[in-house]
C-alpha cells in the first residue's frame, strides 16, 4: 500500500514510525561520526565544543603517528591472528558439540548440557583461573587467548537448538538410508544448510575477540604479544602520545604540538581499531535475517 493509498491516521503512524527511526538513527550514528571528524580536527577546538558537524582545523598529524608507530602495527598484527585462528577453534569446537548433543540417540546429551549450563552460572574466579593457566603454562603466550575460552556456551545453546529445529529428522534418516554415517552428514548436509547460523555465531566470536583486552591484560606480559586492544587502551588511559612519537622524545615546540595533538591521535586509534570489523559486516548482513531468529520459537 502507498502513502497515498492510506488514512488520515494511518498517514500519521507512519509518518511518526519514521521520524521515530530517523531520531534513533541519527542518536546512534552521530557519536561515531563526531569521533570520525574529531580524529581529522584540532583537538582544543574538539575540547572546546567547536567541533560539531564539520572537521575543523584539519590534519591528519594524528594517522600520520598511528602508522609510524611500531606498537599499533605489532598489536594488530597480533590481534588480527588471534581473531582468525580463535574464531577458526571457535567453530570447530563449537559446530561439531552443537550437532552431538542436538541428536537425540546420544543418551547423555542432556547431562552433558546440563554442566555446560552451570559454567555460565558459576565459575572458579579470576585467581583460580589465573593459576590454572599458570599450571598449564600458557600464561604469556599466544595459546592463552584460544584455547581457555574456545566454547560460549550461550552460543553453543543457540547452535544446538538451529541443528534440532531446522534440519529435519527425515533428512538425516534418508541421509542414514543412503549410507551416510554421522560425520558425513554433519560435513555435507547440517553444514551447507547452516550457512546463516555459522556467518552469525562466526562474526560474534570474531567480533569479540577483536575487542578482546581483558585476556591480554591479565595473562600477557610480552609487548610483543599485546593485543591492538591494549595498546588503545594505554594511549586512551594514559596522558602519553607514543612511546618514541613525537611528544614524547622531541623538542618543546614538537612535544607541546604532539600534545595539541593528543586527542586526534586517541579518535584516529579508536578509528583503526573498529574499521575492520566495520567493514566486515556489511558482507555478513544478508545472513542475519536468517540468523537473527535462530532459536527463537517457531510458530
Amino acid at each position: 500500500m502507498t502513502l497515498k493509498g492510506m488514512g488520515g491516521k494511518e498517514l500519521a503512524f507512519h509518518i511518526l514510525l519514521y521520524s521515530l527511526c530517523a531520531v534513533i538513527f541519527l542518536v546512534i550514528m552521530y557519536p561515531l561520526y563526531f569521533i570520525v571528524i574529531a580524529s581529522f580536527s584540532d583537538s582544543t577546538l574538539v575540547s572546546t565544543g567547536k567541533v560539531l558537524l564539520f572537521p575543523k582545523g584539519s590534519s591528519l598529524f594524528g594517522y600520520k603517528e598511528i602508522f609510524q608507530d611500531s606498537r599499533v602495527w605489532t598489536g594488530y598484527r597480533n590481534t588480527l591472528f588471534y581473531t582468525l585462528f580463535g574464531t577458526l577453534v571457535n567453530m570447530l569446537f563449537t559446530m561439531p558439540a552443537a550437532y552431538v548433543l542436538s541428536r537425540k540417540e546420544f543418551k547423555a546429551r542432556r547431562p552433558i548440557m546440563f554442566l555446560f549450563v552451570v559454567t555460565m552460572f558459576f565459575n572458579g574466579g579470576l585467581i583460580p583461573t589465573y593459576l590454572l593457566m599458570k599450571d598449564l603454562h600458557i600464561t604469556n603466550t599466544f595459546w592463552v587467548f584460544i584455547l581457555p575460552f574456545c566454547v560460549n556456551i550461550f552460543y553453543l545453546i543457540i547452535a544446538r537448538t538451529f541443528f534440532e529445529t531446522a534440519l529435519p529428522a527425515e533428512l538425516h534418516e534418508a541421509a542414514v538410508m543412503d549410507g551416510c554415517s554421522h560425520f558425513m552428514f554433519f560435513a555435507k548436509v547440517a553444514l551447507p544448510l547452516s550457512k546463516a547460523l555459522i556467518s552469525v555465531i562466526g562474526l560474534y566470536y570474531l567480533v569479540g575477540h577483536w575487542n578482546d583486552f581483558f585476556t591480554g591484560l591479565i595473562y600477557i606480559r610480552d609487548n610483543n604479544l599485546q593485543p591492538l586492544q591494549i595498546v588503545l587502551r594505554d594511549i586512551l588511559l594514559s596522558n602519553q602520545v607514543f612511546q618514541n612519537g613525537a611528544g614524547t622524545g622531541g623538542g618543546a615546540a614538537s612535544g607541546g604540538y604532539a600534545q595539541r595533538y593528543a586527542d586526534q591521535i586517541k579518535y584516529g586509534v579508536i578509528i583503526v581499531s573498529s574499521l575492520p570489523i566495520l567493514m566486515l559486516y556489511p558482507f555478513l548482513q544478508k545472513y542475519f535475517e536468517k540468523g537473527v531468529m535462530i532459536g527463537s520459537v517457531k510458530g
